[in-house]
């Protein structure tokens, strides 16, 4: 299905390339220690991180997967919108506020705040960069989908080459501008996403008198499956199986935000808790609004483009989005549409790359290997080198997962994040018996399950959709790992912890009081 000009859908998506790349160059001048790199010198207000954490939030799983899923499956594609949003009240209320008061750079610095810094920080580092892995696989898939579709180039080879550049790119704003430019490339994003995606939901709405009723009951006139798609289960009722998998990708949702490493650490970049707190409010609202965008824009794409159509365009449901773009406003509205896809996986994905080379080089590197004594300047540099590796490596693994819806892609990074991260986390804030046995035994139980569950389930082998076609290993028979992972993330940081007699009083007492008061939170953390 052939839509737009390439030509100008490549011109506009060019120019916002051009513009952020001036607004990092600019911003670089600025990033001369350790702290500007990680965490952009705490300079960020609570309103301008709470934009930037909508545009680290609202990847292309949130703008093209859950438009795609709502569009093809009605009501049980809502539920990942359900799931992102609900998943907020979780990091606000449990974790933002404790989380800014006792760390410093990443996630890691509260883990081991009271513990065995050695082996917690690695556990956390592995953690951190499983995580960012499986969430970039699903931005360059989406980039790959994408690309098919408003280029117009289906071989995988051309799709392959473009993930490459979207892979490049993000290294260079890694490299050049670090969080600080980062963090503006991600307010430029969010602005854009939400302007973009809410002209197009009063557009759709206009269309039909402002009515959201009419536009569920054009959806049913059209689609397949009639009413169905205003009906829960039609994607997940087809067996005991397949709901059972429903409740464990809604696990997944709801619990992994408050674990997700790139996110984390978007609390550090402002000055205080209460501004953390603020951001936090700030990124519902904002997140909260796109997603009820995402509702008209599903049902909007079914009616107007066609979930046949939709499927059969090269970039399957990932596409409804851009296509539905094309419908309201031609050429013009689709290249503006497609700047702001490119501009939401540039962002997402230089966000995820500079939290796993932050992880790495400040954890690994300086917390284990350098006993928390590196060079800052050297340590900067492992963080930079870092980042071109993890680049390379994800644009391997983007161009093995192009095809697969990216929303369900990112649950599995919202999965792994519930199993190995947020047990660890909250047991840390919040009770005084953790220790270093039960901080590892939680990560590792949580991140090895989850990665196991997933590598022998449908999503990889023995499924139409899976990762690699015509072999069939899987024993696993759900697609979400989270049902099974989550709870033994939780019982097996409680079972090492309590099997062993390691108990810091002092240094828990002292977490204590600075996670709720956030009094010392501007001193080292490694000692």
């Amino acid at each position: 299905m052939d839509v737009g000009n390439p030509y100008l859908n490549i011109a506009i998506f060019l120019a916002f390339v051009v513009v952020t790349l001036v607004i990092v160059f600019r911003v670089s001048r600025t990033t001369t220690s350790v702290g500007d790199f990680y965490h952009g010198g705490r300079a960020f207000t609570g309103r301008q991180n709470g934009i930037a954490i909508a545009g680290d939030y609202l990847s292309a799983a949130s703008f093209l997967g859950i438009a795609g899923a709502v569009a093809i499956y009605g009501y049980d594609g809502l539920l990942y919108s359900i799931g992102f949003l609900v998943a907020w009240l979780v990091a606000l209320l449990l974790v933002a506020e404790p989380l800014r008061n006792t760390g410093k750079y990443t996630m890691a610095d509260v883990l081991s705040f009271r513990m065995q810094q050695r082996p917690v920080r690695t556990a956390a580092a592995i953690s951190t960069l499983a995580v960012s892995f499986f969430y970039l696989l699903a931005q360059m898939a989406g980039a790959g989908g994408l690309v098919a579709l408003l280029l117009g180039i289906e071989s995988r080879v051309g799709q392959s080459l473009v993930i490459a550049v979207v892979g490049a790119l993000m290294i260079v704003y890694v490299l050049v501008g670090g969080m600080k430019g980062t963090t503006w490339v991600q307010i430029i994003k969010a602005v854009l996403l939400i302007i973009g995606a809410g002209a197009m939901t009063l557009w759709v709405l206009a269309l039909n008198g402002i009515n959201l009723s009419k536009v569920l009951g054009q959806a049913v006139a059209v689609h397949p499956e009639g009413d169905r798609i205003l009906e829960p289960m039609l994607q997940y009722g087809a067996s005991d199986t397949s709901k059972l998998g429903f409740v464990s990708l809604a696990i997944a949702l709801v619990f992994g935000a408050a674990g997700l490493p790139h996110v984390l650490m978007r609390f550090y970049t402002v000055p205080t808790a209460k501004e953390a707190r603020r951001s936090v409010t700030w990124a519902i609202v904002l997140i909260g609004a796109f997603y009820l965008f995402t509702l008209i824009l599903g049902f909007g794409a079914a009616y107007l483009v066609g979930a046949e159509a939709i499927l059969g365009s090269p970039g399957g449901a990932n596409s409804a989005a851009p296509l539905l773009a094309y419908e309201l406003g031609g050429t013009i509205l689709l290249g503006v549409i497609a700047a702001v896809a490119f501009a939401t996986i540039l962002a997402v994905v230089a966000g995820l790359t500079i939290t796993a080379s932050a992880s790495f080089a400040h954890d690994v590197y300086n917390g284990v290997l350098k006993d928390g004594k590196a060079d800052p300047v050297q340590e900067v540099k492992v963080a930079r080198r870092t980042a071109v590796t993890i680049g390379a490596i994800s644009i391997v693994g983007g161009v093995l997962a192009n095809g697969q819806n990216i929303a369900f892609l990112v649950s599995l990074a919202f999965a792994i994040a519930a199993s190995a991260n947020l047990p660890s986390i909250l047991y840390s804030l919040y009770w005084k018996r953790f220790n270093t046995r039960g901080s590892v035994w939680s990560i590792y139980g949580g991140l090895v399950s989850a990665l196991v569950l997933i590598a022998f389930s449908p999503v990889v082998s023995g499924s139409e959709t899976a990762m690699i076609a015509g072999v069939d290993f899987a024993w696993f028979p759900l697609s979400n790992p989270a049902i099974v992972s989550v709870p033994l993330g939780f019982f097996l940081g409680w079972l090492g912890s309590v099997t062993s007699k390691e108990h810091d009083a002092v240094k828990q007492a002292e977490m204590e009081v600075r996670s709720m008061t956030g009094a010392g939170a501007e001193r080292a953390i490694v000692h």
